[in-house]
């Protein structure tokens, strides 16, 4: 028998010794246990022992080709002589060359063939004289090879049937292990399919709950394939506002989508206690870059929204640039200012990502993965960046929700596979724009009727009111700086007014001081209450109302101090009126709180 070097103890299995068959009967018996078996090896064990008594052959051992066809390895064994584990290269020996040439093998007396190896005999003892080998295959396709050794009897020498007998058993046993790798393949493709069935529906959990047409944000993923290496999310905080992220991650399967899956945990995780969107990306870059996969990144925007206001503080690090369609229709895009997350530690001194701040001011702002610019519209043609403007453009009377699957229907319903994941975000002011407009009419005319309590409901009213105009309300959180807002549409209402440059700036400083005033001494410091600030012209004047809901002041008190007397404090007051025309108190609204008149004269 054949040999190269080393073996293991078989496992025998021998059948019951008054067991006898035919060659039709031991062919049937075989396929059975090939076609009931749920454990080859064992069942090839079996069909070998029964192979070896048939024949009546003094040993047997059944060797498989390994998957890149160099070696030969002795699975299993049985009769006089244990080689289990043995390991032969695939031409070597008369098993070697069965397999090579694919035919079986008669060799009456090994002394006469050249490719016999004696190595099995010089450490065992035992005496090779005859040898039938016959490959088992499918076709072209090789799996190993089946050897006996010495016919029982007095010659010890096989014939010809036998060896024509031992290649239909070969065959058969041949068969009964393709089948088997075959039913492994499957059942290892059907466990990755589950798996990634799977792992799409994690990802497709870790994705927001689609909200009615009444919500202001709304997002759309579509995977190129089985799992995602895109994500958004958005959820509110405890003040109203409303966090809202898209990422990109690089590459593709399931490193990306495990990256995605742990940036956007981390989004959700740090961005409840994290409102600043340049911090949090700042951070979730630390932890990306200090454990991802070396190479992989992610592209993000992140952002904060404010219905109340419509003001949304932005982050882009490595991202496709964000565009704000506004309501005239024209689009304005912003630019990443930082590389994605993951490739290096950020550098700047405060370790914060840049920010912008824009009011939507009742427009929508889009936020976008390279796989909607890069798809294709069934034509074959490239959407790109003007593409999409298009189609936003002719869709804006749509509500956002359906703006978006207009653009992934497009790139998803032609038929041709997607080349890279779709994932798009809208933020959309437009119904929290009229509410405020609704709120901001609502609070104008009350406050007029706060102003003028005494007003007579006559002609002479409508008379004096003739000259009047709204220019702007607005409602913001008391916070220095939020107070921005306020200083912006002042100056809005001074161009407005044709305002000279001196006397608008007196007014908007004054604006800001007073604000300043009902931060810090209304409300004791920075609050989530509100001041609600109402601008318009009366005639030749700029008045701005000022409302908190603090505790009513003693307006007796609220005096400017005397300037002889240099010690701190109390400058603000006397900074208001010295800049103003006129400075006061209206009677306290209904509800409570304070208001606050100021008014400048156009010159």
């Amino acid at each position: 028998m054949d040999e190269q070097e080393g073996h293991t103890d078989a496992i025998s299995m021998t059948p019951a010794s008054d067991t006898t068959f035919d060659p039709v009967e031991l062919l049937a018996t075989m396929g059975r246990d090939f076609a009931d078996s749920r454990d080859i090896d064992k069942t090839l064990r079996l069909a070998l022992v029964r192979i070896t008594d048939y024949l009546r052959a003094e040993s047997g051992a059944l060797f498989l080709l390994d998957d890149s066809s160099k070696t030969l390895t002795c699975t299993a064994c049985t009769g006089a002589t244990d080689i289990e584990g043995l390991v032969l290269a695939s031409n070597q020996g008369i098993v070697g060359r069965c397999v090579q040439t694919n035919r079986g093998e008669l060799v009456r007396d090994v002394e006469l063939d050249a490719d016999f190896f004696r190595g099995v005999d010089r450490r065992t003892g035992f005496t090779t004289r005859s040898i039938i080998c016959a490959p088992m295959s499918v076709r072209a396709e090789r799996i190993g090879a089946i050897e006996l050794v010495n016919k029982k009897g007095k010659d010890f020498r096989f014939s010809t049937s036998d060896l024509r007998l031992l290649e239909t058993m070969s065959s058969s046993a041949a068969l009964a292990i393709l089948n088997a790798h075959l039913a492994e393949a499957l059942l290892e493709q059907e466990r990755v399919r589950r798996e990634l069935e799977l792992a799409a529906e994690i990802q497709r959990s870790l994705l927001p709950e689609a909200q009615d047409e009444t919500f202001p944000i709304h997002g759309i993923n579509i995977p190129a394939g089985a799992i995602s290496g895109d994500f958004y999310d958005y959820f509110t905080l405890p003040d109203g506002r409303i966090y809202f992220n898209l990422g990109d991650v690089s590459g593709k399967g399931m490193n990306a989508a495990l990256l995605m899956a742990k940036t956007s945990s981390i989004f959700r995780c740090l961005g409840k206690a994290t409102p600043r969107p340049g911090r949090l990306l700042a951070r979730i870059n630390t932890e990306i870059h200090e454990t991802a996969t070396r190479g992989m990144f992610v592209t993000m925007v992140g952002g904060i929204y404010d219905p109340a206001s419509g003001e949304v503080v932005l982050a882009n690090a490595g991202h496709q640039p964000p565009v704000l369609q506004g309501e005239d229709g024209q689009f304005t895009s912003f630019e990443a200012e930082t590389p994605p997350l993951g490739i290096q530690p950020f550098t700047r001194a405060d370790g914060d990502i840049p920010e912008v701040k824009l009011n939507l001011d009742g427009g929508t702002l889009y936020v976008f993965s390279d796989g909607i610019t890069e798809g294709y519209r069934p034509d074959g043609t490239m959407l790109h960046v003007e593409g999409l403007l298009d189609m936003l453009r002719d869709s804006a009377d749509l509500p956002a929700a359906k703006r978006l699957t207009a653009v992934t229907d497009l790139l998803a319903g032609g038929g041709r596979p997607l080349r890279d994941d779709v994932t798009l975000l809208a933020i959309d002011d437009r119904l929290n724009a009229n509410a405020r407009s609704n709120t901001a009419r609502s609070n104008t005319s009350r406050l007029k009727a706060e102003a003028k309590p005494d007003a007579p409901t006559t002609e002479a009213q409508n008379a004096d009111t003739a000259d009047y105009s709204l220019l702007a309300v607005l409602t913001v959180p008391a916070r220095a700086d939020r107070l921005r807002l306020i200083r912006h549409a002042v100056s809005m209402a001074t161009i407005d007014c044709g305002l000279s440059e001196t006397a608008a700036g007196d007014l908007i400083l004054a604006v800001d001081e007073a604000c300043q005033n009902i931060i810090r001494h209304a409300y004791g410091g920075d609050t989530s209450e509100k001041i609600v600030a109402t601008v318009s012209r009366e005639g030749d004047n700029i008045v701005v109302l000022l409302r908190d809901f603090a505790p009513t002041v003693d307006t007796e008190r609220i005096r400017p101090r005397d300037l002889s007397n240099l010690r701190p404090g109390g400058l603000g007051t006397h900074f208001i009126r010295e800049c103003l025309d006129d400075v006061r108190f209206l009677p306290s609204p209904p509800g409570g709180g304070n208001l606050l008149r100021l008014e400048k004269k156009i010159r």
